[in-house]
């Protein structure tokens, strides 16, 4: 059953009506009530809040980055393990083919359902995650394979045996290895970016964000807790925070902005799977019609130009 959000409900309502016109095959009135669907939508969709972008972003039917891998890949063969402690389900690493080239695919991944998100730690992953993706990241650029990195994470896993694993440090090089990887790196925000969750997966000769995605330093619920110390702030928090892709494109801290169903993407898999696989195989054409010296320049200035002013 599709999960339908408060401000969706009208658009519920018409879907369940254009059901019942099919069972009765009254295919005049599934014509009136399509067209009804696409007016709402439009409405609905069209003058979305902050917060409602948020709320899409982590809508319980969004496709993850496991769903991307089915949709996207061929012949994919996942790859376990940091080589050092463990293998993190939080974060999925596979080599195969998109559109006929060569890939490797990085993502976070959350889980359905009680016994998955408990098994993916609920997207948050611990070092040895970053680790295992930094070494398929290092394998990719031995045999020249471009990477695909998809960011859905609340943020990296806080808890103490992460932390006496080294979090910070593993995130920390991450960002500094990838700096200077000798292939294109692609990384796009599918759902929630958090924190140095996302950034440690986030190194990249382009960063992009899809329609209802977001990417943010702290949870508006952070942030509203220790700003404010009041939950019911977070709608203003989100907000402030500036977290959806339009003012993170127009900041500069983002390249891309992918236009995926304006329903959702949750509601049209296989368009959003689309979307993403076009970025992605015309960004690997176009970084490879670079020098690697002058691609790699091009990232360096790219990330080196985050956070510039001038007085």
């Amino acid at each position: 059953m599709a999960t339908y959000l408060d401000f969706e409900s009208r658009i519920e309502e018409i879907q369940e009506e254009i059901v019942s016109a099919h069972a009765i095959a009254n295919l005049d009135a599934v014509d009136k009530y399509q067209d009804e669907l696409a007016k709402e939508v439009q409405k609905t969709f069209g003058a979305l809040s902050d917060f409602q972008k948020l709320r899409l972003a982590r809508h319980p039917d969004r496709p993850y980055s496991l769903d991307y891998i089915k949709l996207l890949m061929d012949d994919a063969y996942e790859i376990h393990g940091d080589r050092a402690f463990r293998d993190d389900p939080a974060i999925l690493c596979y080599i195969g083919w998109i559109g006929g080239k060569k890939a490797m695919l990085i993502g976070e991944q959350k889980g359905r359902g009680v016994k998955n998100k408990i098994k993916r730690n609920f997207g948050m992953p611990n070092p040895e995650g970053y680790r295992k993706a930094l070494r398929a990241v290092k394998m990719a650029e031995k045999f020249d394979i471009p990477v695909l990195m998809l960011i859905d994470t609340p943020g990296a896993y806080p808890g103490l045996g992460a932390e006496e694993r080294g979090q910070s440090e593993a995130i920390a090089k991450n960002l500094f290895e990838f700096a200077s990887v000798r292939v294109p790196l692609i990384s796009v925000v599918i759902g929630e970016g958090g924190s140095g969750g996302a950034l440690a997966i986030g190194v990249a000769d382009k960063l992009a964000m899809m329609r209802y995605s977001v990417f943010a330093v702290i949870s508006p619920e952070g942030c509203s807790a220790i700003l404010w110390n009041d939950p019911s702030k977070v709608e203003v928090a989100t907000k402030a925070l500036k977290i959806t892709p339009d003012d993170l494109l127009e900041h500069k801290l983002v390249d891309d902005i992918l236009d995926e169903p304006l329903i959702g993407a949750h509601r049209d898999k296989q368009t959003a799977s689309d979307v993403l696989k076009k970025y992605f195989l015309d960004s690997v054409e176009e970084l490879r019609g670079l020098s690697v010296d002058d691609m790699l320049d091009q990232r360096y200035n790219r990330l080196t130009s985050v956070g510039a002013y001038s007085e």
